[in-house]
């Protein structure tokens, strides 16, 4: 598996797939072209249904200007690798064909293309969580340990810069009040919401906090502000939520949340490895059902939970997100996607305290959730899989 650098990516919403990814293979794609006059972008299924509204060809424009480009959209093809394909050109002055390169934006802001498995050197030997749990158990050892083993030693200053990123988003979500961009006109609600909870008795005020908390991020990806994929852009409230939540209520030290942290990119890591954790893919359990799962696990290690509640948690995180759609209306990350982050978030403290409650024994593992959500998504039709063809997407344009 790839480094937890991949899951917790630093940048601007509001979509790792759709506006970080287009944006990285642009750059790519201009380092080798830089004497082209001209580009020509075709955006291919999902990432040409909903590109406009997540500013998919913006990202792409402002990467390659000064140069002219030209935009090709295909929402009705799919290639076969990812339903997230696009294919830049660049031209000479006659307009002739230079060079060109088809790139996939698999999720979380990365891009591979037809010759790669992976955007960077594998540096994990474990592809799934049995086989960490077992390594943990032998060495006597938490599942954070197994990423401090595996990690540059400077993993820790960099899980320090996201944990920083995470909170400065909470508090200038906190901080912004009126609607978010696009069509919709959709007022953010974190600053009344945080309000309102500081009035309410000592349990509705910590759910209604965790409800702002998510809700602030969340609201800064949608507005195109600095936040961190966790593991998208579309699920960025999820985590940062709840470690706030810990640190606000419970007076969790950064450097445990530092450490758990570490444990949530590994479960993240799995899902990718071995699933997928774009929407394009398999929909919103790929997104927010991780992000669940990665937020389940890091609440129940900070709880003093055993290697085995941890996996409890993580897995209870995805479980219960299997079959989540994906259908944003008007193409935009805002609306189901926002509300979803802070109940994503209020069911990983769920899955904590049920978690913490048992002895970490169920009967189905992490890793066979893992695969049950693969086939899951891969089974739903395209329409539901940011498509905004289907589900609520489709009926707000039918009112």
């Amino acid at each position: 598996m790839e480094s937890i650098r991949e899951i917790y990516k630093i940048g601007y919403g509001p979509s790792s797939s759709h506006t970080m990814g287009p944006k990285k293979a642009a750059e790519t794609f201009l380092q080798k072209n830089r004497d082209a006059v001209s580009f020509r972008v075709t955006l291919y299924g999902s990432l040409a249904a909903t590109g406009k509204g997540h500013l998919t060809d913006q990202a792409i424009m402002n990467t390659l200007k000064p140069h002219h480009v030209e935009f090709e959209w295909l929402p009705a093809v799919f290639l076969p690798r990812h339903p997230n394909a696009m294919k830049f050109e660049s031209m000479d002055a006659s307009g002739r064909v230079t060079d060109k390169w088809i790139a996939y934006s698999v999720g979380g802001g990365s891009i591979i293309d037809d010759l790669t498995v992976s955007e960077t050197k594998l540096i994990y030997p474990a592809q799934n969580l049995e086989t960490i749990l077992s390594w943990c158990y032998d060495n006597g050892k938490n599942i954070w340990e197994y990423v401090d083993e595996f990690e540059d030693s400077d993993i820790w200053d960099y899980l320090e810069e996201v944990w920083k990123t995470m909170q400065n988003a909470i508090k200038r979500g906190l901080d912004t009040e009126g609607p978010l961009p696009g069509i919709l006109n959709y007022p953010r609600k974190a600053s009344a919401y945080y309000e309102k909870a500081s009035y309410y008795e000592p349990d509705l005020k910590k759910r209604g906090m965790l409800y702002a908390f998510a809700l602030a991020v969340s609201e800064e990806n949608a507005a195109g502000g600095l936040i961190v994929t966790a593991p998208t852009c579309g699920a960025c409230g999820v985590i940062p939520s709840v470690m706030k939540y810990g640190s606000k209520f419970y007076k969790i030290s950064d450097k445990k949340i530092l450490k758990a942290l570490a444990t949530a990119g590994l479960i993240g890591n799995i899902v990718k490895t071995n699933a997928s954790i774009s929407g394009a893919d398999v929909g919103c359990q790929g997104e927010v059902g991780t992000a669940c799962a990665m937020a389940s696990a890091a609440a129940t290690q900070m709880s003093g939970g055993s290697i085995y509640q941890v996996e409890y948690a993580a897995e209870m995180g995805l479980e219960h997100h299997l079959g989540l759609t994906c259908d944003p209306v008007a193409g935009l990350v805002q609306v189901p996607c926002i509300e979803r982050n802070a109940f994503a978030a209020a069911r990983a403290i769920n899955h904590n305290n049920y978690a913490m409650l048992s002895d970490g024994r169920h009967m189905i593992s992490f890793d066979k959730i893992v695969q049950t959500m693969a086939q899951t998504g891969h089974d739903l039709p395209s329409i539901y899989k940011e498509t905004s063809e289907g589900g609520l997407a489709h009926f707000h344009l039918l009112k």
